[in-house]
């Protein structure tokens, strides 16, 4: 016991003189008070927000994709990954115990090591041995090792919660960008039924004598490029639901989605960057954990300077020749303290804290991008949000216009007081006037999911991602 107590005072003065070099992180952490937040707080977001829609069947989408999808599962990989990584960090903090054992058949020196009758002989040598060590861990290194690990398997985590509330947007956009071409693909049927109204209305005009050939050409091309666009539009609906398909993991076998049905007003969203938007961005807090990590690993590296301590002890036996192996007489143990202090390794420990703290400046300047990236992603959302919202309020008056424009064109063309011409224009500023609209009613529930998914998806900061993904 004097002997260990000599050995720790020994390591510890050693501890003292040691000195780490002068590296320091140049990179700081961006502030929340420095990026001109609102005053107000995020409203509520629920866990399963896609579900205020009103649709089951983007419910049963969305659950679909986050049991099936391949990116998601890759996540979940990466968590266990540095789980895994953690709970080893854990166990060498606990004593480690091993059995070797080995039995070799031998020539021994003659003479000079080996007196008679075995030197200059070919003997079996067998040995089984128990050997116990446990580290002291005096000045914190494992501990450190246990806290790197934590918080990149914290990361990790945040990054498999992000990937989920990804998904889901992902998922829930992709409905919408059906529900667009669904109806798109309104617009084109209703325009192709608008161009046969004036085809059938030349048609008879030249019948009777009250228009020309070049009319009723005119008539029959605008109905054929109709009829193009309704083609185009039905596709575009089909890749619509290849694109669902693929991101919930599968084939044609999904090929068969319904027509969606979404209440796009039912999402309650802030005006304004609220303040507490990085708390509630997973991407954020896994930046931040990558920067807690990055801390830990560089006093890793650091305490690399400083000596190991340990406590070891053995048992087991030993013989020359396999028939004594196992008396009594060939037992042998041992207990004691071991230190390990690095003295000269030619840089080899300073170059490893200095590239821990470059790690430590990357960290930082991760977080620094991720946080601004942020920012700008929920103003850019609002930005779109409060634009495309005063865009369908004029599209919506503009539409009525065109509505009633086409109806008194058609009318006045039908009873001759103006030229075909003047109808198809008419014709013309309507579809594109319904084509708009029905885009812009899109853009406007788009919007609304980017900008929730801007405000962090449904991320609580308080959740336990640890837990809740294993």
């Amino acid at each position: 016991m004097k002997r260990l107590l000599s050995l720790l005072l020994i390591a510890a003065s050693l501890a003292g003189c040691v000195s780490t070099p002068s590296t320091t992180p140049s990179e700081t952490a961006l502030k929340p008070e420095t990026l001109g937040l609102g005053p107000g707080q995020t409203p509520p977001i629920a866990d399963r927000w896609w579900t205020s829609f009103g649709d089951p069947q983007l419910d049963t989408l969305v659950a679909e994709a986050l049991k099936g999808n391949p990116s998601l599962a890759a996540a979940m990989a990466r968590l266990r990954a540095a789980q895994s990584q953690l709970a080893a960090a854990h166990a060498q903090t606990y004593p480690q115990a091993t059995l070797d054992g080995n039995v070799v058949r031998e020539r021994l020196s003659k003479d000079y090591i080996i007196p008679p009758p075995f030197g200059g002989t070919t003997r079996w040598i067998g040995q089984i041995q128990a050997n116990l060590s446990w580290s002291l861990d005096l000045f914190g290194k494992e501990q450190d090792q246990i806290d790197r690990a934590g918080a990149t398997a914290r990361a990790a985590g945040l990054d498999a919660e992000a990937a989920r509330l990804m998904l889901a947007g992902s998922v829930t956009q992709a409905y919408i960008a059906l529900d667009r071409a669904y109806a798109l693909a309104d617009v084109a049927e209703e325009a192709v039924k608008e161009r046969e109204g004036i085809a059938t209305l030349t048609n008879g005009r030249v019948k009777a004598g009250l228009d020309t050939i070049a009319s009723q050409k005119q008539a029959e091309a605008l109905l054929a490029v109709a009829r193009e666009d309704l083609i185009r539009a039905r596709a575009d609906r089909e890749l619509a639901v290849h694109q669902i398909a693929a991101l919930i993991g599968r084939g044609a076998d999904a090929y068969t989605i319904a027509r969606p049905r979404l209440n796009a007003d039912a999402l309650t969203l802030p005006g304004t960057l609220p303040a507490d938007l990085l708390a509630r961005r997973a991407d954020v807090a896994a930046a931040e954990a990558r920067v807690e990590s990055a801390v830990a690993g560089r006093e890793v590296a650091r305490k690399a300077f400083y000596p190991d301590i340990n406590l070891i002890g053995l048992v087991g036996v030993a013989a020359i020749g396999l028939g004594p192996l196992f008396s009594k007489d060939a037992l042998q143990y041992g207990a004691g303290p071991a230190i390990h202090l690095p003295i000269f390794d030619a840089g080899k420990i300073r170059a490893g804290y200095a590239g821990a703290t470059a790690d430590l400046d990357q960290a930082v300047a991760n977080y620094n991008e991720t946080v601004t990236g942020a920012v700008k992603q929920t103003a850019d959302s609002l930005t779109q949000l409060r634009a495309v919202t005063d865009e369908a309020a004029q599209q919506r008056a503009a539409l009525s216009a065109a509505r009633a424009s086409f109806d008194f064109a058609t009318r006045r063309y039908r009873s001759g007081l103006s030229p075909q011409q003047n109808a198809l224009d008419a014709q013309a500023t309507l579809i594109q006037a319904q084509r708009q609209y029905a885009a812009l009613s899109s853009d406007t529930a788009s919007s609304r999911v980017a900008l929730l998914m801007a405000l962090g998806g449904g991320f609580s900061p308080s959740k336990d991602i640890d837990h809740e993904q294993r």
